[in-house]
């Protein structure tokens, strides 16, 4: 755990600061800033999207907050604009706290006097990128965590404050450990905050030997690949549960998997793999060299059930198979 950070005497415990965050992992922590005795000047968070089938414009989680505690609020169409940089730089503040936001250009993030810190959703140098929950979970991880670190012009490298580390349960989705690491947050980023304002300690800087990616997970990627042995057919399903949700197809109709476990059945060897393993009460794919249980899917158009109720309903018949497309 990196808990030492040398840095300029001369500035109280209570600093003046600009938040950036968009989803909900930013909300915990931004509950927490609130709730502190340091100042928040701004938050900066993403534009309003639209939602739901009639796409109504609605707010982001953080700006939801925000504006609940009359805080000035910037949503700049770019973090690029110049009107945007000139209202940073009037602020004056002395750190900008960064988390599940874009990529900050060099001129913002260089703008307050103690610079700007992120905090990170993995155990850093691993899984620098986008999401780290998802593929800590999908490359079988036993832990990861939380890290603080100052930010730096390439993305996710820059030196260590502050790390807090977390097991991963064989159980866990990406939307529960997600749960996890948000409940862990707030706290973490005000130990964050108390070292830097106290000015005490020397940051830790990352091994790129030990870097590992966490590259951004778009939908196309999230298709179940049944040629690969149940424990990681297994994991890939829990990493994307339920964003953006597993999924293959069945009878042409696509089938979202957002729990999935290991099966003790045995492998049909001559099968291919995607077969589904006749069982009057589970729902079994044969993989390679390995049984993989759906446990709770997502048929098209209908609510989540479990794999039982699957086979009940849909019948499957020997020998049919879920497919690629």
């Amino acid at each position: 755990m990196c808990v030492e950070l040398l840095r300029p005497h001369g500035y109280t415990a209570i600093m003046k600061i600009v938040f950036m965050g968009t989803p909900g992992f930013a909300r915990a922590i931004l509950e927490s800033l609130i709730d502190s005795d340091h100042e928040i000047l701004a938050i900066v968070t993403g534009q309003d999207k639209p939602v739901g089938r009639k796409r109504v414009p609605t707010p982001t989680e953080v700006r939801q907050l925000a504006e609940r505690h009359s805080l000035p609020v910037l949503t700049p169409p770019s973090l690029k604009d110049d009107q945007l940089y000139r209202q940073l730089k009037e602020l004056d503040a002395d750190l900008f706290v960064v988390a599940a936001f874009r990529i900050l250009p060099l001129r913002l993030f260089n703008l307050p006097r103690l610079g700007s810190i992120n905090i990170h959703a993995s155990l850093l140098p691993k899984y620098r990128g986008a999401a780290p929950i998802n593929w800590a979970i999908i490359n079988g991880e036993r832990e990861t965590g939380l890290t603080s670190f100052f930010l730096k012009k390439k993305v996710d490298t820059g030196d260590m404050i502050l790390q807090q580390r977390i097991e991963i349960a064989i159980t866990d989705t990406y939307d529960s450990l997600h749960r996890k690491l948000a409940e862990m947050a707030g706290g973490f980023a005000l130990k964050t905050l108390e070292l830097v304002a106290n000015n005490t300690g020397e940051p830790t800087s990352q091994t790129d030997s030990d870097a590992s990616p966490a590259p951004k997970i778009e939908p196309a990627d999230a298709a179940i690949d049944f040629d690969q042995t149940a424990d990681k057919v297994a994991a890939f399903i829990r990493g994307m549960a339920t964003r953006p949700g597993a999924y293959t197809f069945f009878r042409g109709q696509k089938l979202k998997v957002h729990m999935a476990v290991v099966s003790d059945e045995a492998s049909l060897s001559d099968a291919v793999p995607g077969v589904i393993v006749s069982h009057k009460k589970k729902l079994l794919a044969n993989c390679h060299n390995s049984v993989v249980e759906l446990t709770r899917v997502v048929p098209a158009g209908k609510k989540e059930m479990d794999g039982v109720s699957f086979v009940n309903g849909f019948r499957p018949r020997a020998g049919e198979s879920f497919e690629k497309n």
